[in-house]
């Protein structure tokens, strides 16, 4: 399976003194300007690392970005209306929910507080479209649609700037034009304040839920910072799920209590993965704060229409049309689809299992998790598919059609590695931020704000920059 390949902003390979100089500055350019994570290996809370970024920007081609950017409102409200569809998430995800248990329990939270009575209508979706181009016309292809802790907004913001300043100090400056602006934080931060405002109490608090340990701190810290900056009369605090066990309680009108005062919005960066609750104190703490009044970011819903049963649910025909009607918007979002395949115990998934046992190489296998690093590719895809022929638990999978970008040459500077880099091929992610705040009936919001490039090596299956397998990017827009 060839591979196309666009080439680079700038003539490569660099002289070796001119590389190792621009990667200097470039290092120095990000830990002053906090494109920074903290070491996993030796952690340490007074010790920032360069996050690991790509020294060039990658080249993309212009329609398709604008294209992305388009589609997120449409994206937006399609998520919004699937998650207020109970029967659709109920029939999409029962297979799955009979396998897989972290799911299970999300679900089972969202059925308890539906039949107490939702305690709060409004819902702030901080979302994130992931896309690749595919090697064909290079077409953008949907890779993902994330509802839960969309990262990298805020450290992203950052990155054209940083951008600019290596390619002025190549002498580049006729470049910077086809450098997009990225304004994601304080787009993703309006979201957070306008639900602040929309629920109305004076003096309530923003409650950031937090890893036990956050590596990604400088993209957490700069939402808070923000936030304060715009709105000093905003308090934002952080606390881990455990910690929203033990400090908080509802009062009488359903108020989420912590430190005296009432939460008014509580914005997940963890509770996405099953290793996030390693005792029933943190699902516990997630049913309280669901029960609550505070404005959730996502809500329960949000979270379950972000499964990859229901990115593959709705890629079935008709299914797009339920939502968004049959004129030119429906065409537009699943002209960005790719196969997806069911591997519940059916016939269409006997056929898509067939399928992918013959011809492994063509698909991906991809659980119902986020946080990167989930996913298997290759000859791991067969050998799973027949490990999990008879089992149940094949049916908490989707197959995937395996989407293949084109190449781009380029250096990946990584903290402690050898300077300088190999010159390598790279491939790009692309995804693109958005907010919506709504109820069942009401949209109050609804926009695109911001996009974030990632990029890995050519070979490397998995991208995600938290989990140590890609680099931090932003487009270089190519008129194509």
């Amino acid at each position: 399976m060839s591979q196309s390949r666009l080439a680079s902003c700038v003539p490569l390979p660099l002289e070796n003194k001119v590389l190792v100089e621009v990667i200097e500055k470039a290092k120095d350019w990000a830990l002053m300007h906090g494109v920074g994570m903290r070491d996993k290996k030796h952690f340490n809370k007074d010790v920032i690392q360069i996050a690991p970024f790509v020294l060039l920007p990658s080249p993309f081609p212009r329609t398709e970005f604008n294209k992305a950017i388009e589609l997120q409102p449409v994206l937006n409200e399609l998520m919004h209306k699937v998650a207020h569809d109970e029967r659709f998430l109920e029939q999409t995800l029962q297979n799955a929910l009979q396998v897989d248990e972290f799911t299970s329990n999300l679900y089972d939270i969202w059925v308890k507080v539906r039949n107490e009575g939702i305690t709060q209508s409004l819902s702030l979706g901080l979302f994130r479209s992931d896309y690749l181009m595919q090697r064909d016309g290079n077409k953008i292809k949907q890779v993902e649609f994330n509802t839960i802790a969309s990262s990298f907004g805020a450290i992203t913001s950052n990155l054209p700037s940083m951008f600019r300043y290596i390619l002025r100090s190549l002498g580049m400056v006729d470049k910077i034009k086809h450098m997009p602006e990225n304004r994601a934080l304080s787009g993703l931060c309006a979201g957070i304040i306008e639900a602040y405002d929309l629920f109305g109490v004076p003096g309530s608090v923003v409650l950031f839920v937090v890893e036990e340990v956050s590596y990604n701190i400088c993209d957490q810290r700069f939402h808070e910072f923000q936030i304060s900056e715009t709105r000093p009369d905003i308090q934002v605090i952080r606390k881990t799920l455990n910690e929203i066990y033990e400090e908080t309680e509802l009062n009488d009108k359903k108020q989420l209590i912590l430190e005296g005062k009432a939460v008014a919005v509580v914005y997940y960066r963890s509770g996405y993965e099953p290793a996030q609750y390693p005792s029933s104190r943190e699902w516990d703490a997630r049913l309280r704060v669901e029960r609550s009044s505070a404005i959730k970011c996502p809500s329960i819903h949000y979270q379950l229409a972000g499964t990859k049963k229901v990115q593959q649910a709705l890629a079935l025909p008709g299914a797009l049309e339920k939502f968004i009607g049959a004129g030119a918007s429906s065409g537009r979002v699943r002209d960005i689809f790719t196969g997806l395949y069911s591997l519940d115990f059916d016939e269409a998934g006997e056929r898509a299992l067939e399928m992918a046992i013959a011809d492994a190489e063509r698909f991906v296998l991809k659980p119902q998790r986020e946080g990167g690093g989930n996913n298997l590719y290759g000859d791991d895809v067969r050998d799973a598919l027949l490990r999990l022929r008879h089992s149940r638990e094949r049916a908490a999978y989707i197959l995937m059609e395996r989407i293949l970008p084109p190449l781009v040459s380029g250096y990946v500077v990584r903290p402690g590695a050898p300077v300088p880099p190999p010159l390598t091929d790279l491939v790009s992610e692309l995804g693109i931020f958005g907010v919506i705040i709504g109820t069942k009936d009401k949209i109050y919001c609804n926009r695109q704000v911001g996009h974030m490039l990632r990029t890995k090596l050519a070979d490397a299956n998995e991208g995600g920059v938290a989990a140590g397998l890609g680099a931090l990017d932003s487009p270089y827009l190519l008129d194509m």
